[in-house]
């Protein structure tokens, strides 16, 4: 692993794989925090972060927590020019491999907003477990059917507590 773009790996027969480079991930969590701190300070400077007659202002705590983040990117971006890694923070097989699982996932929070929890929890397993672990469809349909079907039970009948329900939930009567 000398070699920032890429790795000797296992899986690939002892060839050398390219990825993302641990310095590169190292930035990018820097600029991130740094433009989450950013908005926040800016924010809650908006609204109010002093103190004033009464007390703090609406600003005053989310501000300080504003500052906190913004040294965390200084923390980090310093940490990056001084220790510069060579090292690989993932190869191209590794972050497929999440996408794999983060792409169904996006998607199914997605579609909890349109379909509601339960229907698309369903529509989750099924699809997770035909393309992910190579089950038939009709395991997938009938995991994903009885584990939504106990889930509302549990929840809407017996706890009472409203998960997001969707058109069939509505069709039915929920």
């Amino acid at each position: 692993m000398s070699d920032a773009s890429s790795h000797l790996d296992e899986t690939t027969g002892g060839q050398e794989e390219r990825g993302v480079s641990r310095r590169s991930v190292e930035w990018a969590v820097a600029a991130l925090l740094f433009a989450l701190a950013a908005i926040v300070i800016w924010d809650n400077q908006r609204i109010g972060a002093g103190w004033d007659d009464t007390g703090p202002q609406a600003g005053y705590f989310p501000m300080r927590i504003g500052i906190a983040v913004l040294v965390s990117a200084l923390c980090v971006a310093w940490h990056v020019l001084r220790h510069p890694s060579k090292e690989l923070f993932a190869t191209w097989s590794q972050l497929k491999g999440v996408a794999q699982v983060l792409v169904p996932l996006t998607i199914y929070v997605a579609l909890i907003g349109v379909l509601g929890i339960y229907v698309a929890s369903a529509l989750f397993i099924a699809a997770f477990m035909r393309y992910a672990g190579g089950y038939a469809w009709w395991k997938g349909i009938a995991t994903g059917a009885i584990t939504n079907l106990v889930l509302f039970v549990v929840f809407e009948i017996q706890f009472k507590v409203p998960l997001p329900k969707g058109p069939l939930e509505a069709w039915l009567g929920y």
